[in-house]
């Protein structure tokens, strides 16, 4: 009796192999550090290397663990972390939404375009993504403080008399994200526009339907899923965003990147940031899963 048919039963596919890949990789580089984060964020803060207590003791030939919650009570009693949540999640909010007002014009443009251009206009909206992120954002600087190019333009042209007060404001950090993460945007909802069946759009026409109408009972609902897919592209990593606040926001421009740097660098409360980072992870997992759910029903048309 041959052993060939169960030793290929016992053997992996090919497919085992391709989906075990990505998922090492999300096991590799994202779960094993979450782990290690919420670990350290059950210890207790010490003056020593790393800065924190560890959580598993071989005392006497018993292993004593000791689960710290007073970091994740802190954060629920001290206002500051609760303001930091909520401006987070307020900024990234308007944000998303001003993508969306300016975004989808630009992705119905494009999606609209003849054939040979699409690709050109693609190209626009990629190419300042071609430049250094960090280097974008210090353009920003340049043009949004009182000595800045706009600024200057103003007064030259006789609008304002004294500079606006542009740089160092939730203005200036609003510029900033919509200006760095419009791309994220354009793309997932080009990638649908350009799929719809125009000749529903020609049907529409032919019942004497106008193009407005047209475009609020065909053209919007079938777009819902890249509206959502690409929202949500901007959402999850404005609310953790650092760089752009820090260089263009005030001192009030509190988010909670910029506290989790505080407390990591600045404090060496590691404990506590850890547990920022958790709770922070744990309130994205609705928008990350309304972008696994969307993005899906996406992919399936």
């Amino acid at each position: 009796m041959s052993l060939r048919p169960f030793l290929n039963r016992l053997a992996p596919s090919g497919r085992f192999w391709i989906i075990s890949l990505p998922y090492l990789w999300l096991g590799l580089f994202f779960l094993l550090p979450f782990v290690f984060v919420l670990k350290i964020s059950f210890s207790e803060a010490e003056l020593a290397i790393p800065p924190y207590t560890p959580m598993f003791e071989w005392v006497d030939s018993v292993l004593n663990m000791r689960i710290n919650l007073g970091n994740y009570q802190w954060l629920l009693e001290d206002p500051l972390y609760l303001q930091a949540y909520w401006n987070s999640i307020r900024m990234a909010f308007i944000s998303t939404l001003l993508c969306l007002l300016i975004g989808y014009p630009m992705a119905y443009a494009i999606a609209r375009a003849p054939k040979h251009l699409q690709p050109a206009w693609l190209l626009l909206v990629l190419l300042p993504s071609w430049t250094s992120f960090l280097i974008r954002v210090y353009a920003w600087m340049g043009l949004l403080s009182n000595n800045g190019i706009i600024n200057n333009a103003l007064m030259g042209l006789g609008l304002v008399d004294a500079p606006l007060t542009m740089i160092n404001t939730n203005f200036a950090v609003y510029v900033g994200v919509v200006y760095s993460y419009l791309p994220f945007l354009v793309l997932p909802l080009y990638a649908n526009l350009v799929k719809h069946d125009t000749t529903l759009l020609e049907a529409a026409a032919d019942l004497g339907a106008s193009r407005t109408k047209t475009f609020f009972t065909i053209t919007l609902p079938l777009s819902i899923n890249g509206m959502v897919a690409g929202a949500m592209l901007v959402f999850i990593p404005v609310v953790g965003e650092f760089v752009i606040p820090e260089l263009l926001g005030g001192t009030e421009t509190i988010m909670i990147g910029k506290v989790l740097w505080q407390e990591f660098f600045s404090n060496r409360d590691w404990p506590v940031a850890s547990a920022l980072a958790v709770i922070m992870v744990l309130i994205l997992l609705v928008p990350i899963a309304l972008f696994h759910h969307f993005q899906s029903k996406e992919v399936s048309r």
